[in-house]
């Protein structure tokens, strides 16, 4: 059962700003980047299309507290954490550590709520059920990982 999930990166320089450190805006894209890789290691995609009707999970929080900053060619790890699972949706916790250059730190915590939703002929969104076979994939995770 998966409730963890990590990926590395390399911090690039057109992800900097005027200060030399990644742009805010920047954290909610890796968020992206580790969800989009979780959900392909279980053998799905955010995006359901060869489903009928197709699945898609929207995000309705998004957030991000900030402790260190990060700069160009530093290397940070993130780790997504299932926090909560519910028929319909899902939360997570992505925690950002600065790996290389040393000391390893902490970065960032962000947060994710996304809904499994299907998109009808018109258009409109409807919140519907996990498909099983993710979703019996997924175990929240323990509280001692989430401290």
């Amino acid at each position: 059962m998966a409730h963890e999930f990590k990926a590395t990166r390399r911090v690039e320089f057109s992800e900097t700003d005027m200060a030399g450190i990644v742009h805010f805006s920047n954290f909610f894209r890796y968020m992206e980047t580790v969800e989009h890789a979780f959900w392909r290691s279980l053998g799905g995609s955010v995006v359901m299309s060869q489903r009928e009707p197709p699945l898609g999970l929207p995000r309705v929080h998004a957030s991000c507290d900030f402790k260190r900053p990060l700069r160009f060619e530093d290397v940070v790890e993130m780790r997504l954490l299932v926090t909560e699972k519910r028929t319909r949706s899902m939360s997570y916790q992505i925690r950002f550590r600065r790996i290389a250059p040393g000391p390893e730190e902490e970065v960032a915590v962000g947060k994710l709520t996304v809904v499994c939703a299907s998109k009808g002929s018109d258009g409109t969104l409807q919140a519907v059920p996990f498909p099983a076979e993710l979703w019996d994939q997924i175990e929240v995770a323990p509280p001692e990982s989430l401290a």
